[in-house]
């Protein structure tokens, strides 16, 4: 029988596959060509998304019942055919999250523990970019690797792919050492490849470093950081930028005690995210723009994906005098809460904004909050949309927690990371 937590790995899977294919399409639409190949790729890729699609809707719907009258599950099922990115048959358990290094490491006292790998910039250690450090680490690695960034301003584009494993990743804290990078879209880059930091590989931690991108908001889509990394943790950290500063582009993520700012959609993608206790701050934008805080990806009904901001403050950096909205839905069955953070008033009291203008989103997305304060939480005057909840109630807002949302008690509970299961 397949455990509850294998299935939630396999949803996770899949929902990623399917990420994976809509960002596809996505990057060629965004291309803007008279060229056909958009419906060229679009139609080659039909029997695959299909599939996936299938594959996701039994994982989700018909396991589960299955589950219940104790029907023994077959896992040809979720055959590799089923699934152009995973084989669910040949899964090998996550190992155990972190060892007790990994503990002490995500605790104050960071001086006390010997890196695997050190990168300064001034030639102390073993690197003097982070890139080169990545590249000398083992591919699938089942235990931690731990990499000391020290302080300084690193200006380099850094790619840690799927086959990097368990790497951690700590500075001399947010505001000594910096990743910086200025790739954006006006310039000729697409959005996906824009990003400063980029980490795929499952199981990342990052501790007290400052990842951003420059561009400014006349370059629009630049992003600082981009994670597609399963089971990560992003704790301490600041991320800067303009219009789409932080791609939480899939799999499950973590943020806490974190900086965000940005312009558009600048928390944005289609993971399963939870940010606890992060600072997320609008800042001025364009003089013709505005700025929405998230704008999330959820494309089929059965992807376990979402943004869920639990205990955070909301506040401008510095003067902001253009209209700020706490997000846009991106697409069909977008999914986003806000729930027990503090909302200044630098939010419109319409709070939110659809993604083409006086047209009202489908009524598939699901927009909610819950139990906010302070001067810009009021709901009287919110958006009346079909899918949106001014006051969603405590079972749906639990839906939205570290435990129920990203099964963090599985993962989360051995670090020192600080984290509220619950409500």
């Amino acid at each position: 029988m397949l455990s509850t937590a294998r299935i939630e790995n396999i949803k996770t899977w899949l929902s990623s596959a399917i990420t994976d294919q809509e960002t596809c399409l996505d990057g060629l639409i965004e291309m803007n060509t008279s060229s056909p190949i958009h419906e060229r790729v679009k139609s080659a890729m039909k029997n695959s998304t299909e599939f996936t699609s299938n594959s996701l809707a039994i994982v989700t719907k018909i396991i589960p019942i299955l589950e219940k009258f104790k029907i023994p599950i077959h896992r040809k099922l979720l055959s590799h055919r089923h699934q152009p990115h995973h084989r669910v048959n040949t899964v090998k358990r996550f190992p155990e999250w972190v060892n007790p290094r990994d503990r002490r490491l995500l605790q104050d006292d960071l001086n006390l523990i010997k890196p695997d790998l050190t990168v300064a910039k001034d030639g102390s250690g073993d690197f003097l970019t982070i890139q080169e450090a990545i590249l000398t680490v083992k591919k699938k690695n089942e235990s931690r690797i731990v990499i000391h960034v020290k302080a300084g301003k690193y200006i380099e584009n850094v790619v840690i792919d799927k086959g990097h494993w368990n790497i951690m990743m700590y500075g001399d804290g947010k505001d000594k050492t910096i990743v910086s990078g200025s790739l954006n879209n006006i310039d000729g880059t697409p959005t996906f490849s824009t990003a400063t930091f980029v980490v795929t590989g499952r199981g990342f931690i990052a501790k007290g470093i400052r990842f951003e991108n420059t561009a400014g908001p006349t370059k629009h889509q630049a992003v600082a950081l981009r994670s597609g990394s399963d089971r990560s943790v992003f704790y301490q950290c600041s991320f800067d930028g303009y219009q789409d500063t932080l791609y939480a582009h899939s799999n499950r993520q973590f943020y806490r005690d974190c900086d965000i700012t940005g312009t558009i959609d600048f928390i944005f993608g289609n993971s399963a995210v939870v940010l606890q206790n992060c600072l997320i701050q609008p800042r001025q934008p364009m003089a013709n723009q505005f700025n929405t805080i998230t704008a999330q990806g959820k494309k089929d009904p059965n992807q376990n994906t979402g943004i869920s901001i639990q205990r955070c403050t909301i506040k401008p950096f510095g003067v902001v005098s253009l209209k700020t909205y706490l997000g846009r839905p991106w697409k069909d069955f977008s999914t986003t809460v806000i729930m027990q953070t503090e909302i200044d008033a630098v939010v419109e009291p319409v709070g939110w904004l659809p993604w083409v203008s006086n047209v009202e989103p489908p009524n598939t997305i699901f927009y909610g909050e819950y139990l906010n304060t302070g001067p810009g939480a009021g709901v009287e005057r919110r958006v009346n949309w079909t899918g949106y909840k001014p006051t969603i109630t405590p079972d749906e807002a639990g839906r939205f927690t570290v435990d129920s949302f990203i099964q963090g008690k599985e993962w989360l509970q051995e670090a020192n990371v600080m984290f509220d299961s619950s409500l």
